[in-house]
C-alpha cells in the first residue's frame, strides 16, 4: 500500500496535535471559596469571595453602594520578596489603564502603594482613579494579603474590570516586570460588586488557543518537515534505484514544510502585533530568519541548473548550506517557542524523542551511505580497463624494454 504524500501527513499531525492540546492551556477553572473559611489577623469578614480563575489567587469583597465603598482582601501566593496586584480598569480590560493596589514588602515592612498604570513603562507611584481610605498588607504561609477599603467615583456602579496579578521581585522600592505566562497575561475579567460574580475575560483564551496553533504549526514544519526532508534527500539518493523518486520525495515534504511554516510564522507575526508590549526578539529574529531563508530554497528550485551545467557545483554549495542553516534554526527555535509557551512537560518530552529518533536513523543511515559509497569506489577502479592511453589523455605510453 502507497503511504500518504507528506503534505497529507502534514495535515493529519496538525488534527491530532491540536486536538490533543491540554485544555487546562486553554482554560482555567476558578476555585471556590467562601469568606467565612477565611480567617484573618484584622478579623474582619467580607460579603462575597470569589476564587479567580489565574493565579491561584483569591478576592474577598464587601460593597456598600449607599457610599460606593468597596472593601476587599486579595490574596495570591507569592515569594516573600514578591509582589501582589489588584486592580480596577475605569476605561478598558486589560493592564494599561489600570488603577493598582500593589503590595509588596518595603525595608522591614509590608506596604500598599498605588499606580496609575497608563503605560508599559516602569511603574511610578501615583494617585488613582479611586479615593482610597485605608490600606495594608501581610505575608504568611507563602501568600501576600493585600487588604484596602476604596471609594469609587462613580455611584451606582456595581460591575467593574478587575485585574490581577502576581510578580517575582521588587527592585528600588518598585516591582518589577511580572512573568508573560498565559496565567499572567489572562488574569483579568469583570466583577459583580452585589452580585457576588467574578467573570474571566474570554480575550485570554482566544489568544491562549492561537499560541498553541502558532506552536503546532512551526514544531510541525520547521522541527519535524523539513529535517525530514533533508535526510530523505541525503541519504535515498544514494540508491540509483530511488532515483527520481527521492528527488519527488524531497521537494514534496519541503514544499510542505514551507506552507505549513509561512502559516505558523504568519500567525507569530499576529500575535505579535497584538501584544506590542511583550517581545521575543530571539525568537522573532530566528523566525524572520527561517522564512527567509526557506523562501530563498523555494525559489532556488526554480532555478535549478542541470547536472552538467557549470553552475551547478556553486548551486548545490548554496543550496546544501542554506538547508542546513535552516535545519539547526528551525529545531533551536522550536525550543526558544516551549521555553515561552511553557506548555505541558509531555509536549517538550515527545518532540525530543522525535527528533532524537530521527537524528538517530540518520547517523544509521550515514554510516551506511559510506560503507555504500566507499564499497562502490572500490569497485569502479578494479574493474576499469587500461586502454594504453594514460587513462585516456590521448598518448600512448612506451612499452618497457
Amino acid at each position: 500500500m502507497a503511504s500518504p504524500p507528506p503534505l497529507l501527513t502534514a495535515l493529519l499531525l496538525l488534527t491530532a496535535a491540536i486536538s490533543l492540546i491540554s485544555p487546562s492551556q486553554s482554560q482555567s477553572q476558578s476555585a471556590t471559596c467562601t469568606s467565612q473559611s477565611q480567617t484573618f489577623t484584622n478579623n474582619k469578614r467580607y460579603a462575597f469571595c470569589n476564587g479567580l480563575p489565574y493565579l491561584n489567587s483569591y478576592l474577598h469583597w464587601t460593597f456598600d453602594p449607599a457610599q460606593s465603598s468597596l472593601s476587599i482582601a486579595f490574596i495570591a501566593p507569592a515569594p516573600p520578596e514578591g509582589w501582589v496586584s489588584w486592580a480596577i480598569n475605569p476605561t478598558s480590560t486589560g493592564m494599561v489603564g489600570s488603577q493598582a493596589l500593589i503590595a509588596f514588602k518595603l525595608g522591614d515592612r509590608m506596604t500598599v502603594k498605588t499606580y496609575n498604570v497608563s503605560s508599559y513603562n516602569p511603574l511610578t507611584e501615583s494617585k488613582v482613579w479611586f479615593d482610597v481610605k485605608e490600606s495594608s498588607a501581610e505575608f504568611s504561609n507563602g501568600a501576600i494579603r493585600l487588604f484596602a477599603t476604596v471609594v469609587l467615583p462613580e455611584k451606582g456602579k456595581t460591575v467593574v474590570n478587575q485585574v490581577w496579578q502576581v510578580g517575582a521581585s521588587v527592585t528600588g522600592g518598585v516591582p518589577n516586570k511580572h512573568e508573560f505566562q498565559p496565567a499572567n497575561l489572562n488574569s483579568k475579567g469583570s466583577l459583580d460588586l452585589l452580585g457576588g460574580q467574578s467573570t474571566a475575560s474570554t480575550g485570554g483564551n482566544s489568544r491562549l488557543k492561537k499560541r498553541n496553533i502558532h506552536g503546532v504549526l512551526n514544531v510541525v514544519s520547521w522541527g519535524i518537515l523539513f529535517p525530514t526532508g533533508i535526510v530523505l534527500a541525503r541519504y535515498l539518493r544514494v540508491f540509483p534505484s530511488a532515483d527520481p523518486a527521492w528527488f519527488y520525495l524531497h521537494v514534496s515534504c519541503q514544499v510542505s514544510a514551507y506552507a505549513i511554516g509561512v502559516a505558523g510564522w504568519g500567525t507569530g507575526l499576529k500575535l505579535g502585533s497584538e501584544s506590542k508590549a511583550v517581545t521575543y526578539s530571539v525568537h522573532r529574529n530566528i523566525g524572520i530568519t527561517l522564512f527567509a531563508f526557506a523562501t530563498l530554497q523555494i525559489f532556488a528550485l526554480l532555478l535549478r541548473p542541470k547536472k552538467d551545467n557549470k553552475y551547478r557545483l556553486y548551486w548545490n554549495i548554496y543550496h546544501h548550506g542554506v538547508g542546513y542553516a535552516i535545519l539547526v534554526l528551525g529545531i533551536l527555535n522550536v525550543f526558544k517557542g516551549f521555553d515561552i509557551l511553557q506548555p505541558e512537560p509531555k509536549w517538550r518530552r515527545a518532540y525530543i524523542v522525535v527528533i532524537s529518533v530521527l537524528g538517530g536513523i540518520a547517523l544509521l543511515l550515514e554510516a551506511f551511505t559510506w560503507i555504500v559509497v566507499l564499497k562502490r569506489k572500490k569497485s569502479d577502479k578494479s574493474t576499469k580497463p587500461y586502454d594504453g592511453y594514460n587513462n585516456g589523455r590521448g598518448r600512448q605510453e612506451p612499452l618497457s624494454p
